[in-house]
């Protein structure tokens, strides 16, 4: 009894601390509040991820406070999206002091990020609809921050178009499910004896609609448009942006897997998404501008986690958002370092290392037949051993065959090893985890893997006909066309942000 009324108060601590930080937001708001309080605002919303990471280490079964479900998935996601909160107002400090929309920034960044949280901690379907709202209105609000610039504002118009339809598509699967079943509770929706007296198809239905609102904020073609727009807002916008709200549609996905079902269904959401994955790393090889080029590969990498939900692979799913997450969150903070890497006379005279690249390739068959045959190579392992055999040989190329000496590759290959050994850690942490939360989907079915295969063949491909120099038709077209969709609205984007010349000499005319 003890410890159940123990673990009772955790959920509520936590929501309290929420509660204190939000407070401390809307307050920064007040211009009496000097700006050093910002110091103390990060110091009250480093809390609630320590109480979450304490969930995290607790818990082991599911608990229900209110209108609230508190189970190991939903404690790891709160967790997750609090730390990159976290982690973005710290760097935000000192990266937009000055900002006339400096306090602004920070009440809206913190509600964007709350609201994120507790959606993945709503229970009630009602509650987790008007979560969702309030987060893809905060973001919205987030890129039209500067509002006195035409292009943020246009940019956050059509975002806010975008998640408006999304939402309105949710909502008509949410009411749909719960008439369906009669509860507005998403456990007792999704019991097995609800799910049964659903008709076939109705459970198509209510799947389409989930897949077409989730496509939405995941950037997927063909409504990848919102986010190159968004690309005017503030850097440490676009990182909580890419790394806790575009995936949004594996975590949904997730949290309604029993209720996803049908070969119909899955191999939709594998077409559409695999189509998005080559066109997502189409536009990540064609374009120069930096932060482009991590908009088409969030695109790539959320039509994978996708087609990883669709298979029906939601553990890895979850792993596949935390880690994009986290790389992508560092990847836009450090965008303003960015150095354009050329080529020395040096590197293009060395030789190429075909004996240590032949290595690679025989350890990374290894290690793709070793885990083809610890998982039985049915449905998704299939597609795990083929990617887990490139990725070993591509990381074992660019660390140690392209190595400088030996020293540089004993070095690669420390690193090579040292990752290796966390992504083995990280997986059986969260799959040890997750494992009586999360379900399994159904087996996928058999186009739907050679789908998969298809498009990892033609991501191969298309890097080969974007390799050469020489001018070919075939590239010619590719190349222009995926330039073409990789770029935002002639609207969103400016050479000059000409509100600064307007507002100087607004300021002399007052003089």
């Amino acid at each position: 009894m003890s410890h159940y009324l123990e673990f009772i108060s955790l959920p509520a601590a936590f929501l309290t601390v929420l509660a204190v930080s939000m407070a401390s937001a809307i307050l920064f708001l007040f211009k009496k509040v000097p700006l050093s309080f910002v110091r103390y605002h990060i110091g009250i919303i480093s809390l609630p991820p320590i109480v979450a990471l304490c969930g995290v280490l607790s818990s082991n079964r599911s608990v229900m406070a209110g209108p609230w479900r508190f189970d190991p998935l939903s404690w790891l996601l709160a967790l997750f999206v609090l730390t990159i909160g976290l982690i973005v107002q710290r760097y935000s400090v000192r990266y937009l002091f000055g900002d006339r929309f400096y306090r602004k920034y920070f009440t809206l960044l913190t509600l964007t990020t709350f609201a994120d949280t507790l959606t993945w901690l709503s229970n009630d379907l009602r509650l987790l609809l008007a979560c969702w709202g309030v987060t893809l209105l905060g973001l919205t609000w987030l890129i039209r921050l500067n509002k006195e610039w035409a292009a943020a504002r246009k940019a956050a118009a059509f975002t806010g178009q975008q998640f408006l339809i999304s939402w309105l598509i949710l909502l008509a699967a949410v009411i749909w499910i719960a008439q369906a079943a009669g509860e507005w509770q998403l456990s007792l929706v999704l019991e097995k004896n609800n799910l049964a007296q659903l008709a076939s198809w109705e459970r198509t239905g209510m799947n389409l609609l989930l897949i077409v609102s989730m496509m939405i904020p995941a950037a997927q073609f063909p409504f990848q448009r919102w986010l190159l727009d968004s690309v005017v807002a503030p850097t440490p916008v676009s990182a909580v942006m890419h790394a806790g709200i575009v995936n949004a549609g594996g975590l949904m996905f997730t949290r309604f897997a029993p209720l996803i079902s049908g070969e119909a269904v899955q191999m939709i959401l594998v077409i559409l998404s695999g189509f998005s994955i080559l066109l997502g790393t189409g536009m990540m090889l064609v374009h120069v501008d930096y932060k482009r080029q991590l908009v088409g590969s969030t695109i790539a990498q959320m039509g994978f986690m996708l087609i990883q939900c669709a298979l029906g692979a939601y553990i890895a799913a979850i792993i596949h958002a935390l880690l994009h997450g986290l790389f992508k969150a560092s990847l836009f903070l450090q965008a303003g370092s960015a150095i354009q890497y050329r080529e020395t006379a040096a590197f293009k005279d060395r030789r190429f290392p075909y004996l240590w690249v032949i290595i690679g390739g025989m350890l990374g068959l290894a290690a793709g037949i070793g885990y083809w045959l610890a998982s039985g190579g049915e449905g998704y392992p299939i597609i795990s051993t083929l990617i887990l055999a490139w990725s070993v040989l591509f990381a074992w190329s660019g660390l140690v065959a392209f190595g400088s000496g030996r020293i540089g590759r004993l070095a690669g290959l420390a690193i090579l090893g040292g990752a290796a050994f966390m992504f083995k850690f990280i997986h059986i942490a969260i799959d040890s985890l997750l494992h009586e939360t999360v379900l399994s989907g159904n087996q996928p079915p058999a186009p739907g893997l050679i789908w998969v295969l298809v498009i990892l063949l033609g991501g191969s491909a298309i890097g080969f006909c974007l390799a050469p120099k020489r001018p070919s038709k075939v590239f010619t077209v590719l190349y222009l066309w995926l330039v073409y969709l990789g770029e935002p609205h002639k609207d969103a984007v400016e050479s000059h942000p000409t509100y600064l010349s307007k507002s100087l000499s607004y300021r002399r005319s007052l003089r």
